[in-house]
């Protein structure tokens, strides 16, 4: 029996990481989509290709699209600064929509190539508080996909799945490393330097540091100052 294809999105970081060998363990065959979007952290692009080929990936492609025309996020601005410390409600490295317009890329490249499955490593525990994060947003999402193409109105119902959103950072470590996920080759820094040493002061950098502390997992990631 052919293996099943699903689209993945990969951004070079632990979550999705974890997101392609969860998919991979699933008996799927995996087609990895990366973005550079105009991310002042673009090194992780690199660290994505590393993910995508050693888990495995059919097929890894990288879309250009420039969403540091709008700006808006401390990701996309250089203008504005990463936060170093966690803040209250929705903070500057939000990026507007982000989820949104990745999702709809791979949900037209799953069409083409006939891939009923989009894994995507969103997570509402261990978060920053990104609105298109949320469990209500990826099932809003799913209903909007099927009502939205051919294959759902034909009948070939698309499926989001969002293994990692009910898990803690620590959580998804500890399942990643089950699954032979080496998180040295992986960027979570939201201001990495030119060779991808992560800052260790930023809220993805507290993040990634803690969860693996709480799962007693040794931190593979090279810091600068930490």
């Amino acid at each position: 029996m052919q293996q099943a294809k699903a689209i993945i999105l990969v951004s070079g970081g632990l979550d999705s990481a974890t997101t392609l060998a969860i998919a991979r363990q699933a008996g799927y065959r995996c087609y990895a989509l990366s973005f550079d979007y105009g991310q002042r952290h673009v090194c992780e692009l690199e660290a994505a290709q590393r993910v995508a080929s050693t888990l495995g990936a059919v097929e890894h492609r990288r879309f250009t699209l420039d969403l540091a025309q709008f700006g808006g996020s401390a990701l996309t601005d250089k203008n504005m600064d990463v936060p170093q410390s966690k803040s209250d409600g929705i903070p500057i490295t939000y990026v507007p929509a982000r989820n949104t317009v990745f999702l709809s890329i791979a949900l037209a490249w799953a069409e083409v190539i006939g891939a009923s499955d989009i894994f995507i490593g969103v997570n509402a525990v261990d978060y920053s508080g990104y609105p298109d994060c949320r469990p209500e947003y990826i099932q809003a999402y799913q209903r909007m996909a099927n009502l939205a193409t051919r294959a759902g109105v034909q009948g070939r119902t698309i499926q989001i799945h969002s293994p990692l959103i009910h898990l803690s950072k620590a959580m998804i470590i500890q399942r990643g490393s089950e699954l032979g996920v080496d998180y040295g080759i992986t960027i979570s820094c939201y201001q990495p330097d030119a060779v991808g040493r992560a800052c260790g002061h930023c809220e993805a950098c507290q993040l990634r540091r803690d969860g693996f502390q709480q799962a007693g997992i040794s931190d593979p990631t090279t810091y600068i100052t930490y």
